[in-house]
């Protein structure tokens, strides 16, 4: 763990894709610009989206349709806002949080945003799990630990980089909608009953709270805090057009993906419409209850093992854009950044554990109410993301002329009031069940302790930015003034390492550790023996590869003091970062050389990260020289 410094968002990846280039094509470099919001466009249809589609096309077939329409037109105008902040401040909506907020506001909105993070992994591991269980009959228990596993997924796309994770969850998004087109093709829904969908009415209030939970489904906080860094993976032109080009290729890239999960979230609807509603099914709202009757519905067994790929592959693409989000939420509010995989398994095992419990206490039955129960905490936070998005894109001062319109501006507002008080609404009726009742006075506290808590944050999100501007605080993101330099002379490193592991990049290794010295340093030469011996005896080692290895590194250290310079040799035993640690503090040395060989994905898992850890246990200069062969 490391406190970040950097002020730049997903720096492994950031500006990785250029766009600027003019030795390639103009439908290359055009194309350059897409691929961020597919990443996003998953969220839209993740598992969390599918009961509240499937409960809306079988009760009332195809007449909410409209509502997927209204809810993605929303979904478009604040994600191209959430883009317009990346592109044009150049900030995530974690950073320009914490730019502007006090730091105890700050943390309260950090904690909202990881559990806004959490609750949608937990909606992504048992949608995973219910369609493994639906695809293989494993018990749904088996199915929440196998999720587990994509940890590794997320590290090896990570280091594959932007473009390659891209292609993935688009390939991921491609599966999803090619198994809902099958399944309609063999639904044959009426085109023209379909078509009456996008004429706005609400039959009754049952229709009412679902298309409630329909649209409080559809926008989910982390993917602004996502989509506004996922655009500045892209190197454009800081000029005034470049910037032009860059929002409207980038609302481009928003508009299709966005359209694409709505066309995958009417076909969820569509498909339940056409199959229970119209056989008088109409309380099929359970994933695992649709999947049943899908076979005789459609006549195929075929389209129930569709329906269940479908569904793992919504939950596979959401995790990684969930991994990336709260990678950008820690890093922006906090500036922090943990190992990827320690992120990983730390936000799989928040969703996970609640998953278990409820499973081994109540039973399998239970999981489709955990389901919802995440949508409901995804939607006591969307205010706290869309609040802030909208005073910072509407800033002349920071924004410039890329600051929206007013009448944008209002759109934004109106949307807001809107998600806010349908998704209060969906809380607030869940938390009255409990005053209906005798006792529980628990619980009943703390509903009203939290209430007035949500409450105030969110007057304080909403009134803050509104008061007279301040100065952004140097603590966060700018630079300090300039000052005049006071340099003062470093003494000549009197003991300089050197790591080696007698490859064929010793001499390079050596090489660099003579320039970095002056005719009286002592040089340490170093090498750890990693056999199973030297594990288990160490020091008392005397194996084969023990005596090869001493020899070796003393035959360095001859050589070396034979031209003239100071040498010395030691050998390590066991792991080798920690042993690198021990004979350099042992040593005295003030200055360390060591190799880094590019290692990548897997080889991390397999060779681990020897450097990291040496660089993090001592407190002297490290000079790191890239080892590998740069083709």
């Amino acid at each position: 763990m490391a406190k970040q410094h950097q002020d730049v968002s997903l720096s492994e990846v950031h500006e990785s894709v250029d766009t600027t280039s003019t030795n390639k094509p103009v439908w290359r470099r055009i194309f350059a610009f897409f691929g961020p919001a597919y990443l996003v466009s998953v969220g839209y249809m993740d598992p969390g989206n599918w009961a509240t589609d499937l409960a809306g096309g079988s009760r009332f077939g195809y007449t909410l349709i409209w509502v997927l329409l209204m809810s993605n037109l929303m979904a478009l105008l604040l994600q191209s806002m959430s883009a317009r902040l990346g592109i044009v401040r150049r900030r995530d909506l974690a950073q320009a949080n914490r730019e502007t907020y006090p730091r105890p506001v700050n943390f309260a909105l950090y904690i909202l945003a990881e559990v806004a993070i959490a609750a949608t992994d937990l909606a992504e591991v048992l949608g995973m799990a219910i369609g493994i269980q639906l695809l293989t009959g494993l018990p749904l228990i088996w199915g929440v630990t196998i999720t587990v596993l994509d940890t590794f997924l997320i590290l090896i796309l990570q280091r594959l980089g932007m473009r390659k994770m891209e292609a993935f969850i688009v390939g991921l998004v491609c599966v999803i909608g090619l198994s809902f087109l099958v399944q309609l093709v063999m639904a044959r829904p009426n085109l023209g009953e379909v078509a009456t969908g996008f004429i706005p009415r609400i039959p009754d209030y049952a229709a009412l709270y679902i298309a409630i939970g329909i649209i409080g489904a559809t926008v989910m906080p982390h993917n602004l805090y996502l989509h506004s860094a996922l655009v500045q993976t892209r190197k454009i032109k800081r000029t005034r057009e470049g910037i032009k080009k860059a929002l409207r290729l980038n609302f481009a890239d928003t508009a299709i993906a966005l359209n694409l999960a709505f066309f995958v979230n009417a076909g969820i609807l569509i498909l339940a419409a056409a199959v229970f509603y119209k056989t008088g099914q109409t309380d099929v709202g359970d994933i695992r209850n649709a999947y049943k009757l899908l076979p005789a519905g459609l006549g195929s067994e075929f389209a129930a093992s569709l329906f269940a790929i479908a569904l793992i592959a919504a939950g596979q693409s959401s995790t990684v854009t969930g991994t990336l989000a709260g990678q950008i939420v820690m890093e922006g509010y906090l500036h922090l950044r943990i190992n990827p995989m320690m992120r990983r398994l730390l936000t799989r095992m928040i969703a996970i554990v609640p998953a278990v419990l409820v499973i081994l206490i109540s039973g399998e039955e239970e999981v489709e109410d955990l389901l919802i129960f995440s949508q409901v905490i995804l939607s006591m936070q969307l205010g706290f993301a869309i609040i802030p998005l909208i005073h910072f894109v509407s800033d002349k001062k920071t924004m410039g002329e890329f600051a929206i319109k007013r009448i944008t501006q209002i759109a934004a507002w109106l949307i807001t009031v809107i998600l806010v008080v349908l998704n209060l609404a969906m809380v607030g009726e869940s938390a009255l069940s409990y005053f209906r009742e005798p006792g529980q006075w628990g619980i009943k506290i703390a509903i009203i302790v939290a209430t007035l808590l949500f409450t105030g944050l969110l007057a304080i999100a909403i009134i803050y930015p509104l008061k007279k501007k301040r100065q952004l605080r140097t603590d966060a993101q700018l630079h300090r003034e300039a000052k005049p330099l006071e340099i003062e002379a470093i003494d000549p490193y009197p003991i300089i390492a050197v790591a080696l592991d007698f490859s064929n990049h010793d001499q390079l290794l050596i090489s660099h550790a003579l320039g970095q010295g002056h005719p009286s340093t002592k040089y340490v030469l170093i090498h750890v023996v990693e056999s199973v011996p030297a594990r288990l005896y160490e020091h008392q080692s005397d194996d084969s590869e023990t005596q090869k290895d001493r020899e070796h590194i003393n035959f360095y250290a001859l050589q070396l003091q034979e031209k003239g310079y100071a040498a010395d040799a030691l050998i390590g035993f066991g792991e080798r970062a920690k042993e690198i640690v021990r004979l350099v503090n042992e040593s005295g040395a003030s200055m360390l050389v060591i190799g880094a060989h590019g290692h990548s994905g897997i080889k991390d898992l397999l060779y681990g990260e020897t450097i990291n850890t040496v660089r993090h246990g001592l407190h002297i200069p490290v000079l790191v020289i890239r080892t590998r062969d740069q083709s």
